[in-house]
Order: structure tokens, then C-alpha cells, then sequence
């Protein structure tokens, strides 16, 4: 007898990882056309499914309708890189050319915690074609998984949440350059210094559960690592001021009176090349506005 808890498996087989993009697929298209979440909700968890739900519940709060622009997203070209483990969670990489975003491999990590369960979208993050790295494989072409504590990384997969959070607030050398780091700590710089509208930040990891990080040891020794992280962006205005109103989007999902303050709540995930030693390279980020009050 197989004990699939102890023994090390491929998570999946190829053809059941096609599947399961294929099912994802539909299921995010349905949800997107009608703006209804039920529709891909046993399809979606963690970081994606708080981002998916938002949208759609906003989507769906400002055209009961359904989703006029809706275009159905399709995913070619499908490359599936698949580790072998014990125990659970299970999970995998899909890297697909998709029809939105221009010229970006999609990439959607696909989880569950047990056979019996739907295979669903944790991490979906956009990066440049050039920015996918080789993964160290096997004979049979299993990819390996690199756990949460893993201390021949420049940071422990495990610790990254938590190390991003602060580098957005104190800065470091943690991580290397780029829009996702240095540019993005600029920009909130700027925005924090407009007259009369106070801009204050909060970052926060998330590791827990379904928000775990889920890495993938890379041919030259590093990991390529999918993390999540919680952000907070309060605006204030200079009293006889008021805050800037928001769009009809975030509106759907604010609850309160805006008057001197609007507090704003997003979960975003992100995906870092983490080498043996040097900076951490954020290659891609996704964040979605998960809900609003207004003070």
C-alpha cells in the first residue's frame, strides 16, 4: 500500500495538471463574464482568491449585468513544472502565454491538501518570458521542491514575507533593485509628501495556511519562490481638505463615510528569484484592492 502522506511523489501527473489549468481556465472566465464569484470560488484560495473575490464583488456591485468589456482569458503554450514531495499540501507551476498583459508568461501555482480535493489557484503572477528561470529536474523531469526553512538561500522561502514587509518600510539590502523594491519605495516617498493629504503605509507578511510560501529550487542552485504579503495605504486629508474620491471600484468596497480619512486594504503576491547568496529579485507582483473604510 501506497501512504501518499509519507511517500514522495510527483504532485501530479502531467496530463491532470493540464486538466486542471483547463478547468481553472473556465471557471475564471465564467466568474469574470457574470461577475460572479461563486463561479471559480472552489477554484481559487489564498492571495488569488481575496484579489478574485474583490474584483468581482466590486465588478458585480457597479454592473449587476455582468462584466461589459469581458474578453475570455485563454492560456497557450503551456509548460508545467511539477515537484515530487510527501504530504500535503500538493502543488505545482503552470508557466502559459496568455491573450492579456502583452508579451508575459502567466504564471499560476496550483495547490490542494488532499486526493480528493479540487486543484486550485494560489499564486498567479505575471513576469517577462526572459524572467522564468530553468528548475533543477530529475531523470523522469520532477522538479524539486525547496521547503519554507531552506538556509542555503540568501533568505529562508519561509522568512520572505516577513523580510519584504520591512524592507517596504525601512529599506536594506535584502533585495535588489527594481520596480517592485526600490522604484515602488520611491514612489510611496513622493506620494506620502503631497500638500495637504497625508499618505501613511503598512505592510504586513502573510504565511499562514494558504498563504504559505511555495518554492522551486532553480537549476543554478537558488529558488524561484511565490509569497504573499498584506499592504495598507491610509490617506488623510489637512483639515478643510478632503481625501481624493476614489474610483467606483474601490467605492464597491469601501464601507463608512469618507470624510477626513479613507483606509485602504490589499493583499498582493509576488514572485522572487532567491539566489544562493546576493539580492532578492522580485520578478513579478499582482495586488488587488480587498476592501476600504472610509472615516
Amino acid at each position: 500500500m501506497v501512504h501518499g502522506e509519507r511517500e514522495v511523489l510527483p504532485a501530479a501527473t502531467r496530463a491532470e495538471a493540464a486538466d486542471a489549468l483547463r478547468e481553472f481556465t473556465a471557471a475564471y472566465n465564467a466568474a469574470d463574464k457574470a461577475y460572479d464569484g461563486s463561479l471559480d470560488a472552489d477554484r481559487t484560495t489564498g492571495a488569488l482568491a481575496d484579489i478574485d473575490a474583490a474584483r468581482l464583488k466590486a465588478g458585480r456591485a457597479n454592473s449587476p449585468e455582468g462584466n461589459p468589456g469581458h474578453v475570455p482569458l485563454k492560456l497557450t503554450d503551456a509548460k508545467f513544472t511539477i515537484p515530487e514531495k510527501a504530504g500535503w499540501p500538493r502543488w505545482f507551476l503552470a508557466d502559459a502565454a496568455g491573450n492579456k498583459g502583452g508579451d508575459v508568461r502567466w504564471l499560476l501555482v496550483f495547490t490542494r491538501d488532499g486526493l480528493d480535493d479540487t486543484w486550485e489557484v494560489a499564486y498567479l503572477t505575471l513576469v517577462a518570458p526572459d524572467d522564468v528561470p530553468e528548475f533543477r529536474t530529475d531523470e523522469d523531469g520532477w522538479a524539486e521542491a525547496v521547503p519554507a526553512d531552506a538556509g542555503d538561500l540568501a533568505v529562508r522561502p519561509g522568512e520572505l514575507s516577513e523580510e519584504y514587509a520591512a524592507y517596504l518600510k525601512d529599506g536594506g539590502d535584502a533585495f535588489a533593485q527594481g520596480p517592485h523594491t526600490s522604484a515602488w519605495r520611491a514612489l510611496r516617498e513622493k506620494r506620502s509628501t503631497r500638500p495637504g493629504l497625508a499618505t501613511q503605509y503598512i505592510d504586513e507578511p502573510l504565511t499562514d495556511g494558504d498563504y504559505a510560501p511555495l518554492a522551486l529550487r532553480t537549476k543554478d542552485g537558488g529558488a524561484l519562490v511565490f509569497f504573499t504579503t498584506r499592504h495598507f495605504e491610509k490617506q488623510t486629508a489637512a483639515t478643510g481638505a478632503s481625501v481624493p474620491t476614489p474610483n467606483k471600484n474601490v467605492l464597491a468596497l469601501t464601507t463608512g463615510e469618507i470624510r477626513q480619512s479613507l483606509t485602504m486594504e490589499f493583499v498582493s503576491n509576488e514572485v522572487a528569484l532567491d539566489p544562493a547568496e546576493g539580492g532578492v529579485e522580485i520578478l513579478g507582483r499582482i495586488q488587488g484592492l480587498t476592501s476600504a473604510k472610509g472615516e
